[in-house]
């Protein structure tokens, strides 16, 4: 695995952003900070590695920022501009191609950042503001959540759409799809998550969701929700100051991640084979998890306020 092999600590990056406008590079086996950046005009609201391990996207307030992680150079190297809200949510496409993003300015973009004018190629408009973005693993669709509780089903390749409200008053806050493509799942700022079985369409059809459960999850919000890479698992995190793990194949609960102080729990990543979970919380720490006892193995101390987001990669490209 990852966290405690030495030889392979080159291949793993952790990176953790948040209230006090840096970003810090850690070495998972130890927890110590190897490096901080700073993200000077605003708070930091999601991060995300490129495929090859060679870039770090943050996003803030009106700004996407492309920095370098194999340089030392603590500055950008591209400022993504024109959105004129928070910047909410980041990924990419499987082999780095482009970048897509989620903002409170009610749109979701496709950006070419190999460019050398970083403008979007593709926005897609909503009636509300983005909350989070989910790129299936068919790298053809875009699942967008925004806060009037709609989920957007957004195909690359035609531009169709289909929207998906599983409850009328209650924000959907984040959105993931298992890496098999079998399930989606959603939570909302009420606490509860909901599960759809997807099913592939045929001839360039768009996916097919089926409402297939939904549950109480968390006592407050809920705040992210991620499926493990090995799609058994879905990990939810909340305002409730906990992260709890679910088996997908019931969706029971198999582990609660709770510690004194840790307040809300905002972003969450599993290691590549699934046996461990990063989280960030409002205490300012980021803590690692074993997800089979339940346990906190190490915490990541520097943040001086609120850890809201974290990216983690350890598969070497």
């Amino acid at each position: 695995m990852v966290v405690d092999s030495s030889n392979e600590n080159d291949q793993i990056i952790l990176a953790t952003g948040g209230y006090d406008h840096t970003i810090k590079i850690w070495q998972t086996h130890t927890g110590i900070c190897q490096r901080t950046m700073q993200h000077a005009d605003s708070q930091v609201n999601a991060l995300e590695i490129t495929p090859d391990k060679q870039s770090l996207a943050a996003t803030g307030y009106q700004h996407i920022r492309m920095y370098d992680l194999a340089s030392s150079n603590p500055n950008p190297i591209v400022n993504y501009e024109g959105i004129t809200k928070n910047v909410t949510g980041v990924g990419f496409q499987e082999d780095g191609k482009w970048m897509y993003t989620g903002s409170e300015d009610h749109s979701a973009r496709i950006w070419d950042y190999r460019s050398k004018t970083p403008q979007a190629a593709k926005i897609f408009q909503t009636s509300a503001p983005v909350t989070s973005v989910c790129l299936h693993p068919n790298q053809v669709e875009l699942l967008v959540g925004d806060q009037s509780g709609v989920i957007h089903l957004w195909d690359l390749k035609t531009d169709h759409n289909e929207q998906f409200i599983p409850e009328g008053d209650a924000a959907i806050l984040d959105v993931d799809v298992d890496p098999e493509g079998t399930h989606m799942a959603a939570v909302n700022n009420k606490g509860r998550c909901y599960i759809w079985s997807l099913t592939f369409g045929r001839d360039g059809e768009p996916t097919k969701m089926n409402p297939k459960h939904k549950f109480n999850a968390h006592k407050k919000a809920a705040l992210k929700c991620k499926f493990s890479p090995d799609s058994t698992l879905l990990v939810t995190t909340s305002a409730d100051q906990t992260a709890k793990i679910w088996k997908t194949c019931d969706f029971s609960l198999l582990q609660e991640l709770k510690h004194e102080n840790q307040r809300w729990v905002w972003d969450v990543a599993f290691s590549s084979d699934s046996q461990y979970i990063f989280t960030a919380s409002s205490d300012g720490y980021a803590k690692l998890w074993n997800v089979k006892t339940g346990s906190m193995e190490r915490e990541y101390a520097g943040h001086q306020k609120a850890v809201i987001a974290l990216a983690f990669r350890d598969i070497a490209p």
